[in-house]
């Protein structure tokens, strides 16, 4: 027969693996549920803020913790045939609308994850890249997009329809 203090120590380390299972367990949920937060990654609709017509897809990449926006499709029926980016500067300059980088260099806020910022964004209508922050709303189906030179108070704010 065991003696009661064997069998209490037992019962003991148990309550104890038990313990650091559910403890495991949880932190598990906390980190799935982090990574299960939705990022802009995907194709989104951009849409003229005023007008409220629809402007292009815009596909939205991550590689290595940096988010890249390419122009895959325009939908501007007011564009002439192959556009190209006359108001841009450098290697943009007179370049195709069609495949530009339209936002780079983009990272997501180690306080806030619907927030992704730190990079740039370009308009193509008159040439100028601007700081750039993206927000993730309604669910990740729309992406509040502000471009801003040096504060986002100073800016102006575009919302992009999630396509993909």
């Amino acid at each position: 027969m065991r003696s009661r203090s064997t069998s209490s120590g037992c019962l003991r380390r148990y309550r104890r693996s038990l313990q650091a299972l559910i403890a495991a367990m949880l932190l598990g949920s906390g980190a799935a549920a982090a990574l299960a937060q939705p990022t802009p990654v995907g194709v989104w609709k951009t849409v003229h803020e005023s007008s409220q017509q629809e402007r292009s897809l815009v596909r939205i990449t991550h590689s290595d913790g940096v988010l890249t926006g390419v122009i895959e499709k325009l939908l501007d029926p007011t564009l002439p045939a192959n556009p190209v980016c006359a108001p841009c500067s450098g290697e943009r300059r007179d370049k195709p609308l069609l495949g530009m980088v339209l936002i780079q260099g983009v990272r997501r806020s180690p306080s806030d994850p619907r927030l992704w910022d730190g990079g740039e964004i370009l308009d193509p209508h008159n040439g100028k890249l601007f700081a750039v922050r993206l927000v993730l709303a309604d669910g990740g189906k729309r992406l509040e997009v502000r471009g801003y030179l040096g504060t986002p108070m100073v800016g102006r704010s575009q919302n992009w329809y999630r396509v993909e």
